[in-house]
């Protein structure tokens, strides 16, 4: 007994050639849709990132790019400019510090602030509105106002200081060391705690509420039940926002800029980029700081993730 095969008629499809056309137009809207952010972060990350690697090792500046073009000579010693300049690693120091400080304060003052505003009472809608004001203002206009208020003549605060705090002559918060860093660094940290604070007020309201109440039943004080049942849950959001707060603050140029312009001990690393390309017309220089400044920062923040990032997510 034989047994005839069918072939399909002319111009039918069989259900694996059909699989395979289905996948093969979805493989190509996929495409379709990746493609333009593709081209954007190329266009705007990914190449701006190499052509400053390419500039670090370059000899090449404003005064000789006319006549050199973009392309300069081959060379090391930008790099070991900026290694073995005192400038940098005072730069460095700086920016380590500006950036611990007003991360852990902006978030400590976050934490406090999303705690105050845990339990309903009237009026707490519009009082968390205001306190994004300062998150959500222009940088320009409340560095402009920190300026009027602080100035030396005839700010508000040392008006203040010298007619009711017994100030004997009026203080130069921005124009003097060490006063003028730990103004940047408050402002820093007035300026973003509105940014912790939304993300504690996100953890806190998705916190179960049982378990603080067989805390308070089984007689823990408000310090206890906060230390040992809130806190513990809210440690991952604190590592998450330590994270961002860090590369940020580090990376950070207006704010300084605005109030200070990088002097009495203020100059962070973006400032220092900044002047060495604006002052010195030197491309390759400030590429190497760039440069440079970015393998510390990568080398800081995987030290982070590695020793402290991943205990406290699996805490």
């Amino acid at each position: 007994m034989t047994t005839t095969k069918t072939r399909p008629a002319a111009g039918s499809t069989t259900p694996r050639q059909k699989g395979s056309t289905v996948r093969s137009r979805d493989r190509r809207s996929a495409l379709a849709m990746v493609t333009p952010t593709t081209v954007i972060i190329a266009v705007v990350i990914i190449v701006p990132i190499i052509w400053n690697v390419v500039l670090a090792f370059q000899d090449t500046s404003l005064r000789t790019i006319v006549d050199r073009g973009l392309w300069g000579s081959p060379t090391l010693a930008n790099v070991e400019a900026v290694l073995t300049s005192p400038g940098f690693w005072k730069t460095l120091w700086t920016t380590v510090v500006y950036s611990v400080a007003s991360t852990g304060g902006s978030i400590a003052l976050g934490l406090v602030v999303a705690l105050a505003f845990r339990r309903p009472f009237r009026g707490r809608g519009a009082l968390r509105a205001v306190m994004l004001l300062p998150y959500v203002a222009p940088v320009v206009a409340a560095a402009f106002v920190w300026k009027m208020l602080l100035n030396p003549q005839f700010g508000l605060v040392n008006a203040w200081g010298t007619s009711f705090l017994g100030w004997d002559e009026p203080m130069d918060f921005l124009g003097r060391a060490p006063y003028a860093l730990v103004t940047v660094i408050v402002f820093e940290v007035w300026r973003y705690f509105p940014f912790a604070f939304m993300f504690f007020t996100a953890r806190l309201l998705a916190l179960p509420g049982d378990v603080e109440e067989a805390a308070t039943v089984d007689g823990a004080v408000p310090t206890q039940s906060f230390a040992h049942v809130v806190l513990p849950q809210l440690v991952p959001t604190i590592a998450v926002l330590s994270l961002l707060r860090l590369i940020m603050t580090f990376n950070k140029f207006d704010d300084v800029y605005l109030l200070t312009g990088g002097t009495a001990g203020t100059e962070v690393a973006a400032v220092r980029v900044y002047d060495e390309l604006t002052s010195g017309l030197d491309i390759s220089a400030a590429a190497a700081n760039a440069l440079v400044l970015s393998v510390v920062l990568g080398i800081g923040l995987t030290l982070y993730i590695r020793f402290f990032g991943r205990k406290e997510y699996d805490s």
